[in-house]
């Protein structure tokens, strides 16, 4: 039984979302040594960089930057190296799939811990152009004003 029950979040890749439109997403396990272990429960990552490949049957996640941990020595491990991706083969194939199909990328959305066990959030993502980035940001504040007006009409018709 694990030590520890629940989801505790890491990092976010909250540019991800605007700068891509997600498709599919995917849970996969990382491979990960003992300091990076101690770096993330400490809460520290960045996931702005990252994206994830498929090479040669096996997924790996690159450019995910984990800070060296603060009490390790000579044992540290390096910030930016590149990680194994603890996936089912199935899934595997579809993403290596929908990858070569073009115009998709893998992006790493979440790193978290599920019941004492470090995860990442990974999606089939396509790029979004400037305009869609525009179209989608107009969508959000015209939906805030709508929210706020029904809102400001309830409260008159108490």
């Amino acid at each position: 039984m694990p030590r520890e029950r629940g989801e505790k979040v890491v990092a976010t890749n909250r540019r991800a979302r605007h700068e891509y439109a997600i498709e599919k997403t995917y849970e996969a396990g990382l491979v990960l040594t003992g300091t990076e272990v101690k770096s993330l429960r400490q809460g520290r990552a960045n996931l702005s960089d990252g994206y994830a490949y498929i090479d040669g049957g096996e997924a790996f996640l690159d450019a995910v930057h984990i800070p060296e941990y603060s009490q390790g020595h000579w044992t540290n491990h390096a910030t930016k190296r590149v990680r194994k991706l603890l996936l089912h083969k199935d899934e595997i194939v579809k993403l290596s799939h929908a990858v070569a199909a073009g115009g998709y990328t893998l992006i790493p959305l979440k790193l978290y811990f599920s019941d004492g066990r470090a995860k990442v959030e990974i999606a089939v993502a396509k790029g979004k152009h400037e305009w869609d980035k525009r179209q989608t940001l107009r969508e959000r504040q015209d939906r805030r004003e709508a929210e706020r007006a029904m809102r400001s009409r309830n409260r008159l018709g108490e």
